[in-house]
């Protein structure tokens, strides 16, 4: 497989240099993310953090400068197990990564510095979750999509814009007279998140990693919390960047489906967001035929296909680690019947090598 080719250049003849990122530049690192059109969410130099604290995965950020100014940017995290191989990702954890840059020439620049410390690694392959297809004649996955919609400032326009069928959902959830709270109670976030995913059948994060998530990110996220006679039914992580807003880690218990719990935590997200002057609601990813996919359609979002694509190192084929790949069937099965407190003890040291 090809490393990355050099584009013809569109970028002045002083030198670009490529280095990884140190704590003192974590601000100008932000700068320019916070600047570029194509940034997301998860370009942010907060994630390294994140991912040294809380799961102990290296991190490789490399930062591309030309004449002492920023001018390109591929946060990379390592996630090694004997369970699921060796991957270089950009970004673990996350619906996007890949580089953001100022030129071709630059991305170009930056992918082949990825590839070529991939080969000194020896990691089993490098994973570049983009947005759009840069390297065609890189093997690919197609199963993965995401959601991100605009969104209006009046309350009313946005439910209109919701298909009949789903809006008579949320207007159940309305009539259900459930509390909304927004306070960053990391209790309550926790409990319903890992009722629900216990329920899925998919290993659960670690507290702690939703700890340092709302103490990294303070003033860049938020708790969405529904609650019913003083019990938590649903309860969801918000991301804020730029003009959107991204519920990222959220679930129920039993009794959300009755309730339309979480179907009114999303209305109210969406609702309280666009008064805020927040211009975009930002899904997050799922896989196609897969349950939140379906549940995404109905709120009339549209499906954007996502391009991860990958370099092959030691792998000769790129790896299957997703709910899909039916040699996990028995294993999910048996983690949906396990207790939750056992769930909670045992699925920290599974998740954080899932990346």
């Amino acid at each position: 497989m090809s490393l990355p080719q050099e584009k013809a250049a569109d970028v002045s003849a002083s030198k670009i240099t490529i280095s990884e990122l140190t704590q003192s530049e974590f601000p100008h690192w932000d700068a320019y993310v916070q600047e570029h059109p194509e940034s997301t969410f998860f370009h942010k130099a907060g994630w390294k953090t994140v991912l040294e604290r809380s799961f102990g995965h290296p991190c490789h950020y490399l930062i591309a400068k030309q004449e002492d100014k920023v001018c390109g940017v591929l946060p990379l995290g390592r996630v090694k197990s004997a369970l699921f191989g060796d991957a270089l990702i950009s970004t673990p954890f996350c619906v996007y990564g890949g580089v953001i840059a100022n030129s071709d020439t630059i991305t170009g620049e930056l992918e082949r510095k990825a590839c070529e410390l991939a080969d000194t690694l020896q990691v089993d392959y490098l994973e570049l979750r983009n947005k759009k297809q840069r390297h065609a004649d890189w093997p690919s996955k197609d199963m993965y999509v995401y959601f991100r919609k605009e969104i209006d400032e009046n309350s009313d326009e946005n439910l209109k814009a919701i298909p009949r069928k789903q809006r008579a959902v949320v207007r159940k959830g309305i009539k259900a007279e459930l509390d909304v709270s927004n306070e960053k109670n990391l209790d309550n976030l926790y409990f319903a998140y890992s009722s629900s995913v216990r329920n899925l059948g998919t290993p659960v994060f670690s507290k702690k990693y939703f700890a340092t998530l709302l103490d990294v990110f303070t003033d860049d996220c938020g708790v969405t919390t529904i609650s019913k006679n003083d019990v938590t039914i649903s309860s969801v992580l918000s991301f804020y960047f730029k003009d959107e807003v991204l519920p990222y880690y959220g679930g129920g218990t039993s009794a959300a489906r009755g309730l339309k719990a979480n179907d009114f935590m999303y209305w109210d997200l969406i609702s309280k967001s666009g008064e805020q002057g927040i211009k975009y609601f930002d899904y997050g990813r799922s896989k196609l035929g897969a349950g939140s996919y379906s549940f995404k359609k109905n709120w009339g979002f549209v499906a954007e296909p996502l391009f991860y694509e990958y370099y092959l190192v030691k792998s000769k084929s790129i790896p299957e680690v997703n709910p899909n790949n039916p040699k996990y069937k028995i294993f999910i099965d048996a983690w949906r019947r396990l207790p939750l407190r056992v769930a909670n003890f045992l699925g920290p040291f599974i998740s954080r090598s899932l990346g």
